[in-house]
C-alpha cells in the first residue's frame, strides 16, 4: 500500500468509494475537481490495482477539518484509516498545526473509537445536523500546541 496526493484521475472512484459509505460527506465530482485545484489535503491510499481509501482536509490559519475519510468496504478493518491519519498528522504537524477538527455521526462507533486513538475528544454536539437518517454529528478536537 502506497499514499500518495489524489490527482483528478481519481475523482470517479472516489466518488464510487464515497456511495460505499453512506455516513460520509458525499461529494460531487466538481467539488472533489475543487478540493484537488485549491490544494486542500486529498491523499489517497491504494494497492496495486487500486485506490482503497482517502482522506480529504482543509486549512485555515493552522487550524485543520478532516472533511472525509473513507475506505473500501471489503479494506476496512486492515489499518487504512490508520495510516491514512498517520499520513495526515505528519503533514499538519509539519505545517505547524495548533488544532485538528472534525465532525462524525453519533452511531458512527468505528469511526469514533478511530479518532479517539489519534488523541480527539469530544468538542460539542451539532443538533440533527446530518440527514437520511436525521443524526446528530460529534464534534472533535485535537490540539497539537
Amino acid at each position: 500500500m502506497k499514499i500518495r496526493n489524489a490527482i483528478d484521475a481519481d475523482i470517479e472512484i472516489l466518488v464510487e468509494l464515497q456511495k460505499s459509505a453512506p455516513s460520509a460527506s458525499q461529494w460531487s465530482d466538481r467539488q472533489y475537481q475543487t478540493a484537488i485545484a485549491q490544494g486542500r489535503t486529498v491523499v489517497v491510499i491504494e494497492d496495486d490495482s487500486s485506490v482503497r481509501g482517502f482522506l480529504v482536509a482543509r486549512e485555515v490559519a493552522r487550524e485543520w477539518e478532516i472533511e472525509n475519510v473513507i475506505v473500501a468496504p471489503d479494506a476496512r478493518r486492515q489499518g487504512l484509516g490508520t495510516r491514512l491519519l498517520d499520513e495526515f498528522f505528519s503533514r499538519v504537524r509539519s505545517a505547524d498545526a495548533v488544532k485538528v477538527f472534525l465532525e462524525v455521526r453519533e452511531s458512527n462507533m468505528p469511526a469514533r473509537r478511530l479518532y479517539e486513538l489519534f488523541g480527539f475528544a469530544e468538542d460539542g454536539r451539532r443538533k440533527s445536523y446530518y440527514r437520511s437518517p436525521d443524526e446528530d454529528a460529534i464534534c472533535y478536537v485535537v490540539k497539537l500546541k
